[in-house]
């Protein structure tokens, strides 16, 4: 009796550990989401590089050219407390080829961060700059001013991402989702998809004289999460 006593307890036993193991059953997922909206602000990096013998004149070269730069964009619209200095450098040039360093010239590099609020001005902003002296054009980044609304939209989206991928887990594996254990949220990005073609490109497809084309920017806000579900 007491041998028959001793296995029901240890079936019993058994039975209770398998089912709070099963209801304490859990299934995390990632989510992600993604909303595009468009930018409604452009930076331009752009300046001058000006290489002389003498490293002052090449440096005054370069002063000259982005004064006016300078001088262009304003006439252009664009306030003078939106174009900024953003990068200066002045470096030697030596050639190598006689087996000797021997130097030759200077190149003074001097960049300008200009903030363009009107998408539509960017191309119009590049060819003046161009027009005035500049000669170098490193890239162009977008952003929008408010993306509060789309933050929100890409993690709701990214919520219902993660809802998706735990009930097909949970129903490919038979089980039954009864709540969400926990929610991480793993960051909120913004990034832009702009897209620019440079004069001299755009100059060769159109076989004649054209300005700088750059094309409506969408800003990318995205979301990522992970979810634990629990599952019975």
């Amino acid at each position: 009796m007491k041998k028959i006593i001793a296995i029901l307890f240890a079936l019993f036993l058994l039975i209770s550990a398998s089912a709070t193991a099963f209801a304490d059953s859990e299934i995390t997922v990632s989510g992600t989401g993604e909303v595009m909206v468009p930018a409604d602000t452009a930076i331009v990096s752009l300046g001058v590089s000006a290489v002389d013998r003498e490293v002052l004149t090449a440096q005054s070269k370069a002063n000259e050219a982005i004064a006016a730069i300078r001088e262009a964009l304003i006439a252009k619209g664009i306030r003078e407390s939106d174009i900024n200095t953003d990068y200066i450098n002045i470096y030697a040039m030596y050639d190598y080829s006689g087996g000797t360093e021997q130097l030759t010239a200077y190149n003074a590099n001097s960049t300008l961060a200009i903030r363009v609020t009107n998408i539509d001005q960017v191309g119009e902003a590049i060819d003046a700059a161009f027009g005035a002296g500049a000669n170098t054009l490193n890239g162009i980044s977008f952003s929008a001013s408010d993306t509060k609304e789309a933050q929100q939209k890409a993690i709701r989206a990214a919520v219902e991402d993660a809802k998706e991928k735990a009930q097909v887990l949970a129903d490919a594996a038979g089980l039954e989702i009864r709540g969400i254990e926990d929610i991480v949220e793993q960051g909120t990005y913004s990034s832009d998809r702009g897209i620019m073609k440079s004069f001299q490109a755009a100059a060769a497809e159109e076989d004649s004289v054209a300005g700088t084309v750059v094309q409506a920017a969408k800003l990318s806000v995205s979301s990522s999460i992970t979810v634990t579900f629990r599952v019975d």
